[in-house]
């Protein structure tokens, strides 16, 4: 299914992310739980690379004239709404981290955040954004790994 030339930590974790979103469409609590937490015994920070790089794709692909405050809040607003309605433990606010996060905003300034894990909420995102981007999650999460690896391997001057 996923290229044989990459290492096996980014075929598991390419894995791992395919099966928490299918989950997640299907609005499956109990599959949902169990793929994203095998999703947190992979490396983390690989995993949020990856969740993010997806995330920005799709953001980039269903808004390709630039985002909008109102399109984040339209995209915060439909994720918290769907995912409220199957998952009983929602966390909002990890939605809203894992947002801002891929987008590159630094949150470490607010110090009375509690910080949560924000890979489900990513995984709910790219459920979520795969639709208006018209994108199969399985493409994004190939291209975002590719892209990863490729810069990687650029030497910097």
């Amino acid at each position: 299914m996923w290229p044989a030339d990459w290492p096996s930590s980014a075929r598991a974790i390419a894995t791992a992310i395919e099966a928490a979103v299918t989950a997640a469409k299907a609005a499956d609590e109990s599959g949902f739980s169990a793929t994203t937490a095998d999703l947190s015994e992979l490396p983390a920070d690989q995993v949020t690379s990856v969740l993010a790089a997806i995330v920005r794709e799709l953001l980039e692909t269903a808004h390709p004239d630039g985002l909008t405050g109102d399109d984040v809040r339209a995209v915060l607003e439909s994720v918290v709404r769907r995912s409220a309605a199957w998952l009983p433990r929602f966390d909002a606010a990890a939605v809203v981290s894992a947002l801002t996060g891929a987008l590159g905003v630094d949150e470490s300034a607010a110090p009375d955040r509690a910080w949560t894990n924000p890979q489900p909420a990513a995984v709910l995102l790219i459920e979520y954004l795969a639709e208006p981007a018209r994108t199969p999650p399985h493409e994004s999460i190939q291209r975002a790994i590719n892209e990863i690896a490729r810069a990687e391997t650029i030497e910097m001057p």
